[in-house]
């Protein structure tokens, strides 16, 4: 159905009322699957307009979009995409900062630590001696990364594991803020064999000391870019110091749709967002900005690529990685974050005058506030 705006402001209200614990009956989910759906369809059609605004606009294989320089993509991000995806390996339960964007906003002090001595690769425990073991029995990954959460908390415990995937010939990266790292530490995770690095520039609101970070990063490994969620805050400070930036020479810009959880949504209150195929909830400016943010370097020219890495981008890396891993067809671990939909965040969007769906018809008898629902 194509529940008009008004209809579904007043449903989502009332849902937004009931007890958590209340399942929503089948007409009800019909109601609240049309509205998502009518938001998201709007939300594309004003995202295939800014596609469209940018000439260089390039595809990997429809999974995922990017412009600029090819030979500077990601080599991380095709491994996520193309390959047997990324296998995340993990070992600091400690950061130095908190963004409000953090998917572990006001929980930092609760991560579980992996253990003394311990690594953490596909959801089992290793010691350091184990990974002989591992590369000896399981078929190698095409790409691994460093996650979880900030690494130079402890980053001398890295350099030999590195060193053990580098001998393996397996493609490595490892996400940082960048504020704790030093020309030091760079050299010694590049002697190591770090093939990439990728700095969350959006966390130090676009420090000096981390652009500096980024330039020196350049002198030791092969890959150097910036992965960050695109934010409002972001988006302006990045070209209060663009050329700053540009001048690191680094090799690629990873522009994220900010995708919320239950541990950071409440810093984005009242924003309009959307949810994608039911799966994850974000600000609607995000995706925007990052558009834009793209059609400028395609504009400018610069010298790297810069990657949409939106939902649609998520729900294609699941998808590839069920492939490799040889599930049946269809299957992907994409979903939503939430135990429960909130509701009220999709009121904010529904309030928006400024905001029309693209078509609307009137609710059919049973559906309409009012009407008893069996």
């Amino acid at each position: 159905m194509k529940i008009s705006k008004k209809d579904a402001l007043k449903w989502v209200e009332f849902f937004s009322m009931l007890p958590e614990d209340e399942e929503l009956m089948v007409k009800q989910k019909e109601i609240i699957y049309a509205t998502f759906a009518q938001i998201e369809e709007a939300i594309d059609h004003r995202n295939n307009i800014l596609m469209s605004e940018i000439k260089g606009l390039k595809t990997l294989n429809n999974r995922t979009f990017f412009v600029g320089n090819e030979g500077k993509f990601s080599k991380g991000c095709h491994s996520c995409l193309m390959g047997t995806g990324l296998s995340a390996i993990r070992k600091t339960n400690k950061c130095n900062i908190e963004c409000r964007f953090c998917y572990n906003y006001g929980d930092l002090d609760n991560i579980p630590p992996i253990g003394e001595g311990m690594w953490e690769i596909g959801g089992t425990k290793f010691y350091e001696k184990d990974i002989e073991l591992l590369l000896s029995i399981h078929k190698k990954p095409t790409g691994i990364s460093y996650v979880y959460l900030e690494p130079f908390m402890e980053i001398e415990k890295y350099f030999s594991v590195i060193k053990k995937f580098k001998d393996a010939q397996i493609h490595q990266h490892l996400y940082t803020n960048g504020i704790l790292a030093t020309e030091e530490t760079l050299r010694a995770l590049g002697e190591s064999g770090l093939d990439e690095i990728r700095f969350n520039l959006g966390a130090s609101n676009c420090s000096d000391k981390v652009i500096k970070n980024i330039k020196i990063a350049k002198k030791y490994i092969n890959n150097v870019g910036i992965e960050t969620p695109m934010t409002p805050e972001f988006f302006k400070e990045f070209f209060n110091k663009k050329q700053a930036i540009l001048d690191t020479k680094l090799d690629f810009i990873n522009c994220a749709e900010l995708h919320l959880n239950e541990n950071n949504i409440d810093n984005y209150f009242g924003e309009n967002m959307y949810i994608s195929r039911h799966g994850y909830i974000s600000p609607i400016w995000s995706r925007e900005l990052t558009l834009k943010f793209m059609k400028i370097a395609d504009e400018e020219n610069w010298d790297l690529a810069v990657h949409d890495c939106s939902n649609h981008t998520k729900f294609a890396r699941d998808l590839n990685l069920s492939s490799k891993e040889g599930k049946w067809f269809g299957a992907s671990s994409y979903g939503c974050e939430f135990s429960r939909i909130p509701y009220e965040a999709f009121l904010p969007i529904l309030r928006d005058d400024n905001f029309k769906f693209l078509c609307e018809e009137e609710l059919p008898k049973g559906y309409k506030p009012g009407e008893l629902i069996f």
